[in-house]
């Protein structure tokens, strides 16, 4: 099972409210994204029309139920099931999140955030490395939006990822929509967490919209990319030297020309660099410094912690 990350322009996620329109029209889409649990299992129409896209678009797998911060034992069951169906589809790679979702067997179905010490570090190291070696591929890591954080903590996201990265050779899936919800919720500088992450490990990013509360906000997928995101998502590119690009909308999923019409608006941040190799940039780190003042540094936020 081989991975190739390679730059593959500007995706949407496949929804079953878009199934009917996409094996119509075959849009000008450049890939898609899956949620690997809606297709584990499945048979019928589901499997139908992934194979089917898949014969003609790149597919990238994202997963929610890895849990590789668990202390329950990796499900190797599951990671096969993934392994086999990665293989089917010719995945190009399978991403999850930095999270777990579940103890004792039980999933609750939400990605749960870890304290970021070293007992974690090295607890989620050994486990990516179990999952590489089962896939037989590098294992792609999204950071996933927060609400808390730990009294145990002692170190930052994106050292942590960074030190992951460095142990196990993992990829990343940098969420933008997640950096600038978490700096939110937390008073970090989304800036400073971008320039933190090694930016050759970056394959992918996300984006999404989210709902502000009067306290915080939550990570909702279910609206437009706000200016600020836009923002980080230009520094972003320009540190990385550009990425898969991916718009998550999960929830009020409007006609599929509206969710593509939402993703293709990265051109108009990024210039002609969608989809041109991982050493082009398209705008100069000078060009970048006018965009950075653009992106606000919460004055107001919500900082939660827990033993």
């Amino acid at each position: 099972m081989s991975s190739s990350f390679q730059n593959l322009g500007l995706g949407v996620g496949l929804r079953t409210a878009h199934f009917a329109y996409l094996l119509e029209h075959r849009p000008q889409v450049d890939w898609f994204e899956i949620i690997t649990e809606n297709f584990l299992d499945s048979g019928g129409r589901p499997r139908y029309v992934l194979e089917k896209l898949a014969d003609s678009y790149p597919i990238v797998m994202h997963g929610v139920s890895l849990s590789i911060g668990s202390a329950d034992p990796l499900d190797i069951e599951y990671l096969r099931k993934v392994r086999k169906l990665a293989t089917t589809v010719k995945a190009r790679w399978v991403s999850d999140h930095l999270c777990w979702t579940g103890v004792a067997g039980r999933n609750t179905h939400d990605l749960l955030p870890l304290p970021l010490n070293e007992e974690s570090l090295r607890h989620v190291t050994e486990r990516v490395r179990t999952v590489q070696d089962v896939w037989e591929r590098p294992l792609v890591l999204e950071n996933p939006s927060s609400y808390v954080t730990f009294h145990s903590s002692t170190m930052n996201e994106w050292e942590f990822l960074s030190r992951l990265v460095d142990e196990t050779g993992c990829k990343l899936l940098l969420d933008v929509n997640n950096v600038y919800v978490s700096s939110v919720n937390h008073g970090f500088d989304p800036v400073e967490y971008l320039r933190g992450v090694p930016p050759e490990s970056v394959v992918q990013f996300h984006l999404a919209g989210h709902q502000r509360l009067p306290t915080h906000i939550v990570d909702t997928h279910d609206g437009p990319v706000i200016d600020p995101v836009w923002a980080l998502y230009r520094e972003a590119h320009r540190l990385t030297g550009g990425a898969a690009t991916l718009l998550e909308w999960d929830a009020k999923i409007p006609a599929f020309e509206v969710v593509h019409a939402e993703v293709m608006k990265a051109k108009t941040h990024i210039g002609t660099a969608v989809g041109m190799p991982r050493s082009t940039t398209s705008r100069s780190a000078e060009a970048m410094d006018g965009d950075e003042q653009a992106v606000p540094h919460p004055l107001h936020h919500i900082v939660a912690e827990v033993v």
